[in-house]
């Protein structure tokens, strides 16, 4: 028989065999029993290499080593906010579609700022009044938090409608905004901190459990008064890396000063809400949400019920330290260094009571940061850089507004600045007779007369979806029509929108390239240097619980 029968042959019995059912279908795989998705606010994807060579076994190291490891993710839209960057973990989608625009934002109808979270339908609970007699001003614990700002499912949700009351889905952090995003609408429970205590609320619990109440009422919070933060490694190590200790344009918030080590008190002898303050930007914040994340996994016997359970955590003292003293510097390399240690400890507590083959861990950041402007500048003073005076920016708009189309009355506002967005006061541009798009295009033209503009686009324009722009697409996903500003700016590179210290925002590598590391069952372990994004992590996610994405999720699937 020659080669060509024999292959035809084979081809025709080949296609034979695919067209009869499979004699037994293929298993499907195992669901893991716990999933954990971590996500560490204001964390950049370089963070991984600069800090390395001092990180320790069992942390980042072991999920560079032994887990999947995708160096080149990004998020994929223009605004990258701890809200809207939590917001995409797990629905897969950006703002245009999930709604949360910002961590708080201008409501449009009334002018008056809401936070992302912020649920009036529901209250706070496991807030005091005082702390061992100490008056500490918090929130307003009528005024409850929820998901219901947020207009698309999670993985979480998707795999509860899937699954039944059985699973356990739950959101930890330091910040509502985050436990609630991650954990999604019909999450079993979402704790965060206020002031260092552990609360909920009333959209999730009636009342605190018991070992949550008990938690609170054992002083860690309180044992950290006094204690100074210092370095892990010596000086030098942080000399070679980072530069100085003490560097211009770093801010030294709540008396914890702008070099290490750092006593956290609050500038007093005894405990007052200084102190609280300060322990905000303290590492031993991060030590008492870890604690507390161990002690749920024992007391909800997470992954050991017979279901497969999901823990979203997110560690948010890395983006205060951020904020304050920048990617440069040496509080950034410690506090990452601690959190090195403290995921390897976590990852070692999961193993003992799980079984790390058990359980899918995903890690990532909400977004990056920039560096400090005199940074920039002290490297190079010609190089554009610098700090955003929202001042200049109303009063120049507004000054081309009045030539346009008439001064207004004394105490009227044509505009309110919305960090980089402007909303139009309605009833203005009513008693004027003015086209909504006549005047965008004044605001427009006017942002683009200051220096640290980049570009600048009208609500019409968005609306349209004509932009012409490199950063298009992504300004286009932060965009969403009922909740966004009439017009929107871009500012140029290396300038931020702080007084002191940095920020982030923007659609620049260095505020949206973050990690994206996943370990665990349904992983396929290697170094991944495809480009990738943020919203790829929730269908393959879902594809590992055996459930369908989120129905509006975009991404793809990684293994």
């Amino acid at each position: 028989m020659s080669f060509m029968r024999r292959h035809r042959l084979f081809a025709a019995c080949a296609g034979l065999l695919v067209a009869l059912p499979s004699a037994r279908a293929a298993d499907p795989a195992p669901l893991p029993a716990l999933v954990v998705v971590i996500t560490i606010d204001q964390f950049r994807a370089d963070y991984l290499a600069r800090f390395g060579p001092h990180f320790g076994p069992g942390g980042f190291r072991l999920m560079l080593e032994q887990g999947a490891s995708f160096s080149d993710c990004h998020y994929r839209h223009a605004v990258a906010k701890t809200a809207s960057g939590h917001a995409v973990v797990l629905t897969g989608v950006h703002a245009d579609t999930h709604g949360i625009i910002a961590n708080d934002w201008i409501d449009r109808a009334t002018m008056l700022r809401v936070n992302c979270v912020d649920d009036d339908t529901v209250q706070i609970v496991g807030l005091p009044e005082t702390r061992g007699g100490v008056r500490v001003p918090t929130r307003n614990p009528a005024l409850g938090a929820s998901a219901r700002r947020l207009l698309a499912p999670t993985v979480g949700d998707e795999f509860k409608l899937s699954r039944g009351p059985g699973p356990k889905v739950i959101g930890v952090s330091s910040k509502d905004r985050s436990a609630i995003l991650l954990a999604g609408k019909f999450a079993d429970a979402a704790y965060w901190m206020d002031k260092g205590r552990i609360v909920s609320s009333t959209a999730y619990v009636k009342e605190l459990p018991a070992w949550v109440q008990a938690f609170n009422d054992s002083g860690r919070v309180e044992a950290a008064f006094g204690r100074s933060w210092e370095r892990l490694l010596p000086v030098a190590a942080y000399d070679a890396l980072q530069g100085p200790d003490d560097a211009p344009g770093e801010a030294g918030e709540a008396g914890m000063g702008r070099t290490l080590p750092k006593r956290v008190d609050g500038g007093a002898k005894q405990i007052t809400p200084a102190f609280y303050d300060a322990f905000e930007g303290s590492p031993f914040k991060n030590e008492v949400l870890i604690d507390f994340a161990r002690t749920l996994v024992e007391q909800e016997k997470l992954g050991r019920r017979g279901f497969t359970d999901i823990l979203c955590l997110s560690f948010s003292t890395n983006d205060t330290v951020g904020h304050n003293y920048g990617p440069d510097s040496h509080e950034v390399m410690d506090i990452t260094l601690r959190t090195d240690r403290q995921l390897a400890d976590f990852l070692k507590f999961l193993d003992a009571q799980v079984g790390l083959a058990n359980c899918t861990i995903v890690l990532t950041a909400d977004h990056g940061v920039a560096p400090l402007p005199e940074r920039i500048k002290a490297l190079n003073p010609a190089t554009s850089a610098g700090r955003i005076d929202n001042t200049r920016v109303l009063k120049t708009c507004e000054a081309a507004l009045d030539r346009a189309f008439g001064a207004l009355a004394a105490g009227r506002r044509w505009l309110a600045v919305d960090a980089s967005q402007l909303l139009f006061f309605q009833d203005v541009l009513r008693e004027k007779n003015i086209a909504p798009a006549a005047a965008e295009k004044i605001v427009r033209d006017a942002l683009l007369t200051l220096e640290f503009v980049d570009a600048a686009f009208t609500r019409s324009e968005l609306e349209a979806g004509v932009i012409a722009d490199a950063y298009a697409l992504p300004t286009l996903r932060s965009f969403h029509r009922e909740r966004s500003g009439d017009v929107f700016y871009r500012a140029k590179p290396f300038w931020v929108e702080r007084r002191t210290g940095t920020n982030h925002g923007t659609p620049y590598n260095y505020d949206t390239h973050v990690p994206l590391l996943w370990l665990g069952r349904g992983v396929k372990p290697g170094s991944y240097s495809q480009p990738v994004g943020v919203d790829d992590i929730a269908p393959t996610l879902a594809r590992i619980l055996g459930v369908l994405a989120p129905p509006q999720a975009g991404g793809r699937s990684l293994f």
